[in-house]
């Protein structure tokens, strides 16, 4: 099981909570059951959500393993250009 450090914009989803557990093996599926538990963060998502992994963050890789025991922060996307 995973936590999971949320930004302020999905706090009121997960009922205000800064930190929420979710089991899931990868970004894909923890975006998916965090989905499914909190539907209000599903805008979100959609828009673009980064996830921090023990501080390296990743935008696209979604097939990305979450390590027992590491710090995961979602982080809104930033668009460059």
């Amino acid at each position: 099981m995973a936590e999971i450090h949320l930004w302020g914009a999905l706090r009121p989803a997960a009922g205000g909570a800064s930190v929420v557990s979710v089991d899931a093996k990868t970004i894909r599926e923890l975006f998916r059951k965090l989905e499914d538990t909190y539907p209000g963060m599903a805008p979100h998502i959609a828009r673009g959500v980064a996830v921090s992994i023990d501080g390296r963050i990743y935008r696209d890789d979604w097939g990305k393993e979450l390590p027992e025991g590491s710090e995961i922060y979602l982080l809104p996307r930033i668009q460059g250009g």
